[in-house]
């Protein structure tokens, strides 16, 4: 069962991964050492799981999609540009429109991108069982990949 799992999800991330705009994640840094592509992939990878090891019931392709275009704001955000004063803040919502230009989004999809920078985004709480997941996941990988960019 564990290697269809597998397999299922690595189908989902390596279909997402061959599109262009996606790829141009891999351009910019998110966290530490880590780019954006790469940490949408750990943020998908682990929300997989959570929602594997707990049975949830969750729609997995719009919990894998919402989780590799959750930071699809195509910009570096450590440049010193004005615009990107408040990133925490906005970005959800730039990474939506750009998703949304691209793709036909669900409602979990557009919940998922749009909330998980909550309670940063306080408007915008969680109102999907996938978009709680991924705002968990998110927080997670992020403190990894912050405190492994300090220690390495």
């Amino acid at each position: 069962m564990k290697e269809y799992q597998d397999r299922f999800f690595h189908g989902r991330i390596r279909r997402l991964c061959g599109i262009p705009q996606v790829q141009q994640m891999d351009r910019y840094i998110q966290h530490g050492r880590v780019t954006c592509l790469a940490h949408c992939i750990a943020v998908a990878y682990v929300s997989y799981r959570i929602c594997r090891a707990l049975r949830l019931k969750v729609d997995y392709d719009s919990l894998i999609r919402g989780a590799m275009l959750h930071d699809f704001f195509l910009y570096d955000w450590h440049d010193p540009d004005p615009s990107h004063k408040w990133h925490g803040f906005h970005h959800p919502f730039t990474a939506y429109r750009n998703a949304r230009r691209l793709f036909r989004l669900t409602e979990v999809e557009k919940d998922i991108i749009c909330s998980h920078m909550w309670p940063l985004t306080i408007r915008h709480m969680p109102r999907h069982r996938e978009a709680v997941v991924i705002c968990l996941a998110d927080k997670i990988c992020s403190l990894r990949e912050t405190i492994e960019g300090f220690v390495a």
